[in-house]
């Protein structure tokens, strides 16, 4: 528990660490020493006192910037990154994003994690985990990406077991785990970005191709009965829309992606170049053109209404949006929560928070938390492993 207090930014000082854990001064001491003998924090025992206080300042109490990490990283449809992240959802290092991915997963997987050797190799630094975010529903127990609809790779994919083939080949004994790329980018913002303090906190996001969506419920993610929870891209906002991948036709999949936003704009998408790049560029250079107003207001009306179904169903207090509703919700707030409002009863009644997701490379980061769990559970047994 010290430990995630520290990691998560709740305890910046032994007072407050003190007070959260409800023991004595001397107990909390004594576990911030052995956390610091880790390697795994720093403490300051000689602060700055702040201008007009009183006594002594508490010691402070921070990660270790050059403690252990964790190798972390992300495959969507235009290609995967690697990276490094500590203690505290610091990225340390990161690989150039791949623009290539091939219908072999096992060829991209084991490129990701050698990409992410080399970077332990120039920082020299210690690797505790690693952590895997991919487009699709990964269910549980068997780690099997279920969907990978906008990758090329088969249906069932044993995604877990095939990453941590390729840790263990190359560095043996490290534990590797794989989640959704979505469900992590929202445990990422609940510890370290605009989730945090957020008890039922639901994050929407668009990446590269496709909707998702994720649910954090007293700092877990709830996943469902095998994994498969929040597939909110296949929520349908609009009957007569496009036909989905999974069948259906009008989803928030097809409707309120990148793709879909260039479309609306009358815009034809370069085949061989990001259409979330794409799409950002366009709402960068040419705000005041009609065809991308019109697809702002539409990509818009269509994200509040499956927002609005959501908000009746699970009632969070807060809501985060990724990606390139990201983007939409500076383009246009107010109109995206009066949709909201407008459509839901309890954003009617209470006025559902609506915020931008905050963290860089935010899948990268949640798929570190999964690597980082065993530590923060017991920091001792796991680091004695590794």
């Amino acid at each position: 528990p010290a430990l995630e207090l520290v990691h998560t930014g709740r305890a910046p000082t032994r007072a407050v660490l003190t007070a959260e854990l409800g023991v004595t001064r001397a107990t909390a001491g004594a576990v911030a020493a052995e956390l610091e003998a880790l390697g795994l924090i720093r403490i300051d025992a000689r602060p700055s006192a702040a201008a007009g206080s009183q006594g002594r300042p508490s010691h402070r109490l921070s990660v270790a910037e050059d403690g252990p990490v964790v190798l972390a990283a992300q495959v969507h449809s235009d290609g995967y990154r690697a990276a490094l992240v500590g203690l505290g959802g610091h990225i340390v290092a990161t690989t150039p994003g791949c623009e290539i991915i091939d219908p072999d997963p096992a060829d991209v997987l084991r490129s990701a994690v050698e990409a992410g050797l080399r970077l332990l190799e120039t920082t020299g630094r210690r690797c505790v985990g690693a952590g895997l975010a991919v487009p699709s529903a990964v269910a549980e127990p068997e780690g099997t990406a279920l969907n990978p609809l906008h990758l090329a790779w088969p249906v069932g994919s044993p995604v877990r077991q095939i990453f941590a083939d390729c840790v263990g080949e190359a560095a043996p004994g490290i534990p590797a785990f794989a989640a959704n790329d979505v469900n992590l980018a929202a445990l990422a913002e609940h510890r370290h970005g605009a989730g945090r303090g957020a008890r039922d906190l639901l994050c929407v996001a668009t990446g590269h191709r496709g909707v998702g969506g994720a649910l954090v419920i007293d700092g877990r993610l709830h996943t469902g009965s095998s994994g498969l929870a929040l597939e909110v891209g296949h929520l349908t906002v609009n009957p007569e829309g496009r036909p989905c991948h999974c069948g259906s036709r009008g989803c928030l999949d097809v409707e309120a992606d990148p793709l879909a936003f260039l479309t609306a704009a009358g815009r034809t998408p370069d085949p061989d170049g990001s259409l979330l790049e794409q799409a950002h560029g366009l709402l960068r250079e040419a705000p005041d053109d009609l065809g991308v107003r019109t697809a702002v207001e539409t990509l818009v009306d269509r994200l509040g209404l499956g927002l609005a179904g959501l908000v009746n169903i699970l009632n969070p207090d807060r809501i985060i949006l990724g990606g390139l509703h990201r983007t939409l919700l500076d383009a246009a707030p107010e109109r995206l929560r009066a949709v909201v409002a407008d459509r839901s009863l309890w954003g009617r009644s209470g006025g559902v928070p609506i915020l931008a997701c905050t963290l860089d490379h935010n899948s990268l980061v949640g798929a570190a938390e999964l690597a980082w769990q065993p530590v923060l559970d017991d920091p001792l047994g796991a680091l004695s492993g590794t």
